[in-house]
């Protein structure tokens, strides 16, 4: 039999998991999916927007793979930490795919970014998907009225949205209580989304775009002039990606629109600013952001933008950077720090250039924060396939004792999947206890708590 651990349960890791006990080539093939939290499924929990149930449903299908018989979920075990290195687990089983993604934003390199105020997405999305690491976290909502989010990507758009919905629209959503009552008492009434290219690079997908001028109470609006200076927007006969021509057009409707200022029905405003290069964070009265100043660019007719010496600021007391991911190194693997993975090939984690015997990696942490979801099953599958290639030399190892055994013996408190389905049990009590649907456990404590059955 073959004893495998998979390190990480979003889904790359469940991909991995189902590819190997799935596959008829290595029989007895067991796996153990490994996780730092006490629940599974990764950034399909704790990354999907909330009010995105369409794509959280995902987590019916990672579920279904997870309570194959062949398959263990142990949660909260922290792989690299005091008490499981990466050597100790590779002598508990004959492989170890690591699936740990790509978990530190980017920073934007600039004077007064480190002002109160100045958030990454990163963390904004994990507060308000009730990630246990962020529950401390404060946004001091109440004291913003104007915002500005750097990027033009997904997560920019997610973050976007969720500062400019309303708690009518939120409260159906599994969103903590915490989360869902400062956003309440938000004073937020204007978010700028701020790229510094133009509207035909967007990162967005139109579906998501789309709907931010969709939102009730919500006006969004886009300045023509300044969508003028992408030539791309001049010409809508220009030789774009369906996906960023879609998004050029849902833009000129905004803008052909008009000015669309808050009032008459709309309480809140969302802005698209392009061509604006963020160069620092100006503060105000006791160290907070108070605005944020940015330098005009132009198009460099290479796809890239140059700057033009002209600036504007723009009022803020809220700033979050989304301007992508990087992977943290994992102690014990190797690592490639200007690209943010571990060094591989084919999945198989190398050592001085050499492939290192029973390490394999699939996900972000293998290929960096590209593709979405559904990328990383075609990831997974060529990893699954080099482990299995390597299954008879890897099985000629003797394994000492049953892994979940030895990390008892370690200290460590494995939450295994009934453990799991008590935080689901304890959260759908939760939310009948607030009038609402279930509700996500934001912290740490309760989380092992209600696994323990003592929530």
């Amino acid at each position: 039999m073959l004893r495998i651990a998979v390190v990480g349960s979003g889904p790359s890791g469940v991909y991995a998991a189902q590819t190997l006990v799935q596959q008829r080539e290595v029989p007895g093939v067991r796996v153990d999916v490994l996780d730092r939290l006490p629940a599974p499924y990764g950034l399909v929990r704790y990354g999907v927007a909330p009010d995105h149930e369409k794509i959280k449903s995902l987590q019916g299908s990672l579920r279904t793979v997870l309570e194959d018989e062949r398959i263990r979920f142990f949660g909260n075990v922290e792989v690299g930490g005091p008490g499981l290195s990466t050597a100790r687990l590779l002598e508990l089983y004959h492989a170890v795919v690591y699936c740990v993604g790509a978990a530190r934003d980017r920073l934007l390199g600039i004077p007064g970014e480190d002002l109160a105020g100045v958030h990454s997405a990163t963390a904004f999305v994990a507060w308000y998907s009730g990630h246990p690491d962020a529950a401390a976290e404060a946004f001091g909502l109440p004291g913003v009225d104007s915002a500005i989010v750097i990027g033009a990507g997904n997560v920019a758009v997610d973050v976007t949205r969720i500062l400019a919905r309303g708690v009518p629209e939120l409260a159906p959503t599994d969103m903590p209580q915490p989360a869902l009552g400062a956003l309440g008492a938000s004073g937020v009434r204007e978010v700028r989304m701020v790229a510094r290219r133009g509207p035909s690079q967007g990162k967005f997908t139109t579906k998501e775009l789309r709907e931010l001028g969709t939102l009730p109470g919500v006006a969004a609006v886009a300045d023509p002039a300044e969508l003028g200076l992408d030539p791309a927007y001049a010409d809508p006969g220009a030789a774009l990606p369906a996906v960023n021509r879609r998004n050029v057009e849902v833009l000129r409707g905004w803008a052909e629109a008009g000015p669309a200022p808050t009032g008459g029905g709309a309480h809140r405003r969302i802005e698209l600013r392009f061509f604006l290069r963020p160069v620092e964070v100006l503060g105000g009265p006791g160290g907070r952001v108070a605005a944020m100043r940015f330098e005009r660019t132009a198009p460099d007719g290479r796809g890239g933008v140059t700057g033009t010496g002209v600036y504007e600021d723009l009022p803020a007391q809220l700033v979050l950077r989304s301007v992508g991911y990087q992977g943290v190194p994992l102690p014990g693997l190797p690592f490639d720090e200007r690209t943010g993975t571990v060094p591989h090939a084919a999945g198989r984690v190398l050592r001085a250039g050499r492939a290192s015997v029973g390490e394999y990696v699939a996900g972000w942490i293998k290929r960096g924060p590209t593709g979405v979801i559904g990328t990383n099953r075609p990831c997974a599958k060529e990893t699954a396939s080099s482990l299995l290639q390597d299954a008879g030399t890897l099985a000629r190892r003797e394994l000492p004792q049953d892994p979940l055994e030895a990390l008892r013996a370690a200290g460590l408190r494995p939450v295994e999947w009934p453990g799991w389905l008590a935080i689901e049990t304890a959260e759908a009590e939760l939310g009948r206890s607030l009038g609402r649907r279930s509700v996500k456990i934001p912290d740490w404590a309760g989380l092992l708590a209600a696994a323990d059955g003592s929530g």
